[in-house]
């Protein structure tokens, strides 16, 4: 296995967490849900510590979250970063320059 495929991998793991990052935040305009719930509650504890990186930083504002924009856009730009180093040291692309 080669450092370009690891960081593909490592990319594409972090979009599928975008997409359990944004199924969270959506869950959480509903009040009267029993995150009891082993389903919910598995995915509060795969989120919740992330997110609290970023809670810690920006306080709800008017009963808004507004962190959960800046842990997306840091999600965002790691992946971005992984894929744009992966695909540097991909050799098919060093091949063209």
């Amino acid at each position: 296995m080669d450092l370009s495929f690891f960081l593909t991998v490592l990319a594409q793991t972090l979009s599928i967490y975008t997409v359990v990052l944004v199924v969270r935040v959506l869950l959480s305009w509903f009040p009267n849900l029993d995150w009891g719930n082993p389903l919910l509650a598995a995915l509060s504890s795969i989120t919740d510590p992330y997110l609290n990186v970023f809670r810690g930083l920006i306080p709800p504002l008017g009963g808004l979250d507004l962190s959960a924009l800046i842990a997306f856009f840091a999600l965002q730009l790691s992946g971005s970063l992984l894929n744009q180093l992966a695909l540097s040291l991909s050799p098919s692309f060093s091949s063209f320059q």
